[in-house]
């Protein structure tokens, strides 16, 4: 019974901690509990050349290429402001160790990106999402997190959701994925997007009968790392109406980040290969189209990023960055409406008056052009204040 009060007297206190930033850490019985998160303020005036973003798209919260209006009428410049990427996370680890002396390590983390929930006019409720749930234990990951194909250290410090969008591999999903030193093996959950012969809405298919497969290995030096990532996976669409296609996809990534002496760095992205659709520039295009005949053919694209981060201070920096995607459609069976290329740049200014407490301002300019050559460029001007604890 005293055990239970004490359990109970301490998950009580983690609560009332973490809500201070007084601490974010206890004890609870044999596991060890972290609450680590941010509330981050974003707001943004963005202006398109060619039409609008609709009121409610996720591409008025953050840059995504493939949604860059094409073709439309200019209108005038549009304000968004939200709180969708404020996040928590808890992390648990068996506090005593296993009998061959191991420990247990779980993640769970949630978000309020691009979800449903009260609109603008009075609430601005958002629904929580699950971003990370996963568990750790010897050389093995199990659960839902960051595909190995991607690597998250060379994403650049930005206002932005993401940065460097045209030119990354990126994606969540479920996995098991076993890691020794720096080299990573992972069966990752698998899904195709498909063009419509002749072009059309997306199809999502969830058809394929194995899971992704990743190999990607990680070499540290002095100066900084490179990771170089390979993708073997299967697009599959079964309709139960005719269509029972199957097309092998594949893909190789290198990314990493060089360390200057005064404290700078350059961070670096480059991925090609046949069918990356879901894994590039946010689905810019779709792994595959449909022949006439039924079949599938696999789109090859390439995508490419730089960011180069300057220190002013010890509370001051600022990132430049470009990215850009070019995709090799056969338009003969996509038709003329889907994505040719994109490319985005952008420059911020980040200050940090105490470790906790970011604000900063950023622009952004970017530009997307279809296989029909109609193009559009956006223009945005975003400011944010950003509390982590």
């Amino acid at each position: 019974m005293k055990a239970k009060i004490k359990n109970t007297v301490t998950a009580v206190a983690l609560c009332l901690a973490a809500s201070t930033g007084a601490a974010q850490a206890a004890t609870i019985g044999d596991t060890s509990v972290k609450f680590t998160g941010y509330v981050k303020v974003d707001a943004m005036v963005s202006d398109y050349s060619d039409g609008t973003i609709a009121s409610g798209s996720v591409g008025r919260d953050f840059y995504i290429p493939s949604l860059t209006p094409v073709g439309g009428v200019d209108e005038d410049p549009q304000f968004d402001a939200h709180i969708r990427t404020s996040r928590f996370r808890f992390a648990t680890s068996t506090s005593t160790p296993t009998a061959e002396g191991d420990t247990i390590n779980g993640v769970f983390e949630l978000d309020f990106l691009v979800t449903s929930g009260g609109d603008e006019r009075i609430s601005n409720s958002y629904t929580p999402r699950v971003r990370h749930a996963y568990l750790t234990y010897k050389n093995w990951l199990v659960g839902q997190t960051w595909t190995t194909f991607m690597d998250v250290g060379s994403l650049p410090e930005s206002l932005d959701f993401i940065g460097t969008t045209d030119g990354i591999t990126f994606a969540r999903q479920v996995m098991v994925r076993y890691t020794n030193g720096g080299l990573q093996l992972a069966l990752e959950n698998p899904e195709s997007t498909i063009t419509p012969f002749g072009g059309g809405s997306r199809i999502t298919s969830d058809d394929s009968s194995v899971p992704d497969f990743v190999a990607a290995y990680t070499s540290k030096y002095d100066w900084g790392y490179v990771k170089v990532a390979g993708l073997l996976r299967q697009l599959s669409y079964d309709n139960a109406a005719g269509i029972d296609a199957d097309e092998t996809s594949f893909g190789v990534s290198v990314t990493g980040k060089y360390n200057l002496s005064n404290g700078d760095d350059i961070r670096f992205t480059f991925n090609t290969g046949k069918g990356l659709g879901r894994y590039s520039a946010l689905n810019a295009v779709n792994g595959a189209v449909l022949t006439e005949s039924g079949d599938l053919e696999a789109i090859d694209s390439t995508g490419y990023g730089v960011a180069y981060r300057h220190k002013w201070s010890e509370k001051a920096r600022s990132s430049i960055m470009f990215s850009a995607f070019e995709a090799d459609n056969d338009v003969s069976l996509t038709g003329l409406a889907t994505t040719e290329s994109t490319y985005s740049t952008r420059v911020n200014y980040l200050y940090s008056p105490t470790k906790a407490l970011t604000v900063g301002a950023e622009y952004a300019f970017a530009k997307r052009e279809i296989e029909a050559g109609l193009e559009g460029d956006m223009n945005r001007f975003q400011v944010s204040a950003k509390y982590a604890f």
